[in-house]
């Protein structure tokens, strides 16, 4: 990471909960002047290793209220902002399966994810429907082994997207380590909710206390005990033209709202204070590669990738990454960069 903040001289470094930076990058990257945020996406009572790192970074996004930014004010921590998860519709979305992918993948109901102890518990009660449990961490379980599928298995996103459609009813009971608690009375909101809203089909989700703020009444079935679940299982089995209805306005307000895209956006909003000012080139910088040049650059930057308007500092990065030997264009796209470098006074990684 240092290394590529030492060649690259990003405006900010995103970090996201499971890959923390060490302590000793972040304090290098401080004392380099280099902006860092992290995305804790965890639930900071179950894993409070935040304790030891949230300090160092400059922003701290959570997906929890309450008494969280309280208690990183007192870490140490008062920068910290609401940033709730999200989906990408790009990944998440309506398919059109084949015959043999819906028998393959469908039922009337399934569970996509980890054996918490709740999920056990919870899901013994179903084992009376057409339900199929898919995903890791349900070794030794006897009750639900009939339904679990390809023997716990992790199962890959693009057919995690196949289970979601293919099945009428998805369950989405998020995880509680409380024990005997099958549906629990936390407040986050997990990535599977804007997920499954995202690929337009019918979830069954139990209520949590963040959720009225993402999603208005009538955009997702909610249950808050195992009673209400069942209730709603045999009710929305026998009305199809009700759950689609439901899918419909929970999709609709995910593309409108809970995007990546859109949660990047308040990132940087929030981050922009902590990021140095700097002097780029004109607006308009292709106009500083040579008319010559022109075709050439448009096809560089399809192959890279890259739009047409693509921020100069990110060419400049793409073609560093590039390995063998540079052509023409890509030498005048370094050279204009160390023109801009001197104009500015900037060092990569350097101090003033």
């Amino acid at each position: 990471m240092l290394a590529k903040v030492e060649a690259f001289s990003p405006d900010l470094v995103l970090a996201m909960a499971q890959a923390p930076l060490s302590r000793q990058a972040l304090k290098r990257l401080k004392r380099d002047k280099v902006a860092t945020a992290m995305w804790f996406v965890e639930d900071h009572e179950v894993f409070p290793y935040w304790q030891a790192f949230a300090p160092l970074y400059d922003l701290f996004a959570v997906i929890q209220k309450g008494d969280f930014p309280r208690k990183l004010a007192e870490a140490g921590q008062p920068n910290s902002i609401y940033l709730p998860l999200a989906a990408d519709p790009s990944v998440h979305r309506p398919l059109e399966l084949s015959p043999v992918e819906r028998r393959r993948y469908g039922s009337d109901l399934s569970f996509v994810g980890a054996g918490y102890p709740n999920r056990r518990l919870a899901f013994r009660q179903l084992a009376g429907f057409d339900l199929r449990i898919w995903g890791n961490d349900w070794d030794g379980e006897t009750v639900l082994a009939p339904f679990l599928q390809r023997q716990g298995e992790r199962i890959e996103t693009d057919e995690v997207v196949k289970i979601f459609n293919a099945t009428a009813i998805n369950l989405n009971l998020h995880s509680s380590v409380r024990p005997g608690v099958l549906v629990g009375d936390g407040d986050f909101v997990n990535p599977r909710t804007f997920e499954l809203a995202a690929c337009g089909v019918f979830q069954l989700v139990d209520r949590r206390g963040l959720l009225p703020e993402l999603f208005d009444e009538g955009e997702l079935a909610l249950f808050s005990d195992m009673e209400e679940l069942l209730r709603a299982i045999e009710h929305f089995r026998a009305h199809p033209g009700e759950r689609a209805a439901v899918a419909q306005r929970g999709r609709a307000r995910v593309l409108a709202e809970h995007t990546y895209v859109h949660r990047m956006r308040t990132l940087l909003q929030h981050a922009e204070a902590l990021m140095p000012e700097r002097a780029a080139l004109p607006s308009q910088w292709r106009e500083e590669i040579p008319e010559s040049l022109r075709d050439q650059l448009d096809a560089l930057l399809s192959r890279l990738g890259l739009s047409p308007t693509v921020a100069f500092d990110d060419l400049v990065w793409a073609v560093r990454s590039r390995q063998g030997e540079l052509d023409r264009l890509e030498t005048a796209i370094l050279f204009l960069d160390e023109w801009k470098k001197q104009y500015s006074g900037e060092r990569p990684g350097k101090e003033g």
